[in-house]
Formats: C-alpha cells, structure tokens, sequence
C-alpha cells in the first residue's frame, strides 16, 4: 500500500481549490432538505478530500466490489430462461439510478447520493430472486439465523463482508430500499445514528430512509420493474401482450413500459417536496392505479402456475448446496469451494473471517452466488466426480 501511495497522482492545489469550488457552487444550489456532502457520516471517520464527494466516492467503492461484478449474472424476476433480452439485476440497478437521479435532478437533490443508494441497493439478492430469497430464508431460520432479507443482506456484503466504509446515508437508502412496499407516500425519518441502522438490521420491520434521495430511490425501484416485468412477461410467453395491462391502469398510466416511467416519475416530481416539509410523493390517482398494476403484476407474473411448479425443485438446490458447504466447513475440507472462492479470497474483510459463525458463512457465500455459479456448485454435489488422476479433468473452466 505505502508503494501505491508513494507513485499516487497529486493534483496541483490550485487545480483542488477551482474543484472544490466547483463542487461547493453545486451543492449551494441542492433544495432546503436535500442531502449535503458535509453531512455525510462514516462509522470510522471521513476520509481526506479528493476530486469526488463524499457520495460519489462511495458509489466508486460499491462498483468496485466483487459482488457488484456479480450482478451481471443474477436474476430479477425470470430465471433458468434463454433469452439475452430478459432484464437481470445489472441492468435493474441501472434503470433504478436513471429514474431517481431523473427525479433528484428535478427536485435539487444530491444525485451522487441517489446514485451510491441505487447501484447498491439489490448487492444482497440472491439466485433465483425472490423465490431463492424464500428458499434460503427457511434454511436460515432452521439453523437459528433468523429469516433472510435480501436489503439486510446487501448492507452486510457492503459493511461487513467486504468492508467497504460507506456513510451510513448510503447504507441506510439501501437497507431501506423496499421496492415492493404499496408506498404512495413517504416522509423521511432524518434523525438516524449508527446504532439506529444496526437495530433496523435486526428487527426486521419496514424503516423509511433518513434521506429525501433514498426515498426516491425506494419510488424509482418500484417504477423501473413494474412495467419492465410485464415486458419480459410478454417476451416469455406468460402474458399474451400489454393489451392485457388493466383497462384503468392504462387510462391513468399508459399501456406500455416508457409510458408507465414517464407518467410516474412526472407524477412523483408535481407531487413531491425538498422544502420545509420533505416529502416523496405520488398523487392519488397514480397511486391507485399503480396499485391495481402490482396486483396485477403478482397475479400474473410472480404467481405464476409455471413458476410455482419449480418451487420444489430450487428448494431441492438450495437445501443440497446449503447443507453440503456446511458439512464441508465441519470436516474442514479444505479443496472446497466454500474456501477457495469465498473464505480465503483476499477481498473478504479479516474481521468478518474470524468472526462468522459456519451456518453464516454458507448463507453469505449462497446469497453471493450468480445464478451459473449456484447451478454449477449444484451439480458438484449432486453428480458423481470424476478420478483424480495426472491430466485433469477440466469443466466450464473449472478443475473438478
């Protein structure tokens, strides 16, 4: 690390000075309540100034994550479905940091704030997504972990895994994110402390954000997949067109993807504010009709007969490859996977290595996995390996 440092580009201070100023001038122009720079608070204390502010060195830290490189493989709503046009979670999180800086820009609020909360906010999802969610929840709950949430953990693969030090704004808009909550409005809870994010980590109950920009985040997660999970709906065969979108949700909101965005991020700018009394807003029309669309959406999509066929088939996968890695780490065997590509990597954090508990390194390790990784470390355990001998055996890249 001193090598690194000692060969690091210094700016010349006046060229510090005209940015700073530049980044000032900015922040002078941010509404009454919306977050400022100086105000952001980290668990270990605030780094020295560079050319980025507060949040955006925190968006920079969480897209440098390993586990932000595994977005590129993990589902949103439709998996174990050949279709490179269907949305994954890489591409989610980027609609959601569009339609909230989008809504923030409009507002004057901090966008380098909306967009550390949005690229982390779904770090924690899981294979499979919601349905592997509900798999490792009951896992966890059997061997006394408490139930799973995904928001929870996102927070600890960015605070705890791989020790990130994000401000607790970033980490709180993420551990509140809730999406699939029937918001139509919602007033943020501004007086939060470390100790308020840690008891929200445990409780398990539903918190608004300590900002205004992760309460448009937590909007602009329900406006990126509502209408976009009909369209992929339509390009797998479940829903027959956007015709069927209900008759009263396409008079209020329109009947296809961009105009559903377009109509919701209008309404949440005409029906919020960042002045004495923060607020994050729909009207009560758009509410109602956003409402019947999630009905719809449940009804249609998420329960699906067809996807509540394979229930007892993942519940199989996620009950083999949790208790396999779990035996693993109780005889200690050291050639698996558990500690080749989870324990003994160089990115994960010291202290969490030496103080988690065997049934929590199998759940971060699952909750880490893309969707592939899950079915190929699956296979290991279910299918019967191959003699080790002097040329090895090699599969998907991977010695066996």
């Amino acid at each position: 690390m001193e090598h690194a440092a000692r060969y690091r580009r210094r700016l010349p201070e006046a060229v510090m000075e005209e940015i700073a100023s530049y980044i000032a001038a900015k922040e002078a122009l941010l509404a009454p309540r919306a977050a400022r720079n100086s105000d952001a608070v980290r668990r270990f204390g605030k780094k020295p100034a560079d050319i980025r502010t507060e949040y955006s060195r925190d968006a920079d830290r969480i897209i440098h994550t390993m586990a932000y490189a595994r977005y590129i493989d993990k589902s949103q709503v439709f998996w174990l479905v050949n279709n490179d046009h269907i949305t994954h979670r890489v591409l989610h999180v980027q609609l959601v940091s569009k339609i909230a800086r989008t809504i923030g820009r409009s507002l004057r609020l901090n966008e380098d704030l909306i967009e550390a909360i949005a690229l982390g906010h779904d770090i924690g999802h899981i294979p499979y997504g919601h349905l592997g969610e509900a798999c490792l929840s009951e896992l966890c709950e059997k061997e006394g972990l408490g139930p799973f949430r995904h928001n929870v953990q996102s927070v600890r693969a960015l605070q705890v895994i791989e020790d990130c030090d994000l401000t607790l704004q970033v980490l709180d808009g993420i551990l509140c994110h809730n999406g699939e909550a029937y918001d139509d409005r919602i007033e943020p809870e501004q007086e939060k402390t470390w100790e308020a994010l840690d008891d929200a980590m445990a409780d398990g109950r539903d918190h608004a954000p300590m900002t205004l920009e992760g309460c448009a985040v937590r909007f602009a997660d329900t406006i990126a997949y509502i209408g976009r999970d009909i369209q992929d709906a339509v390009l797998v065969g479940l829903i027959e067109g956007l015709h069927e979108i209900p008759r009263p949700v396409q008079e209020v909101l329109g009947g296809t993807n961009a105009a559903i965005i377009d109509t919701l991020i209008k309404d949440v700018i005409e029906g919020s504010s960042a002045g004495e009394r923060p607020l994050i807003a729909y009207s009560n029309e758009a509410a109602a009709a956003l409402a019947v669309l999630k009905e719809f959406n449940y009804r249609r999509i998420y329960l699906h007969s067809r996807a509540r066929a394979e229930i007892p088939r993942v519940r199989r996968m996620y009950e083999t490859v949790f208790f396999g890695f779990l035996d693993d780490l109780v005889q200690n065997r050291k050639r698996s996977k558990i500690f080749s590509d989870f324990i003994d990597a160089p990115w994960i954090a010291a202290a969490y290595r030496e103080r988690a508990t065997e049934q929590e390194l199998v759940r971060d390790f699952i909750a880490g996995m893309t969707d592939r990784y899950f079915e190929r470390r699956f296979r290991d355990f279910v299918l019967p390996r191959k003699a080790e001998g002097k040329f090895a055996v090699w599969e998907d890249g991977e010695q066996l």
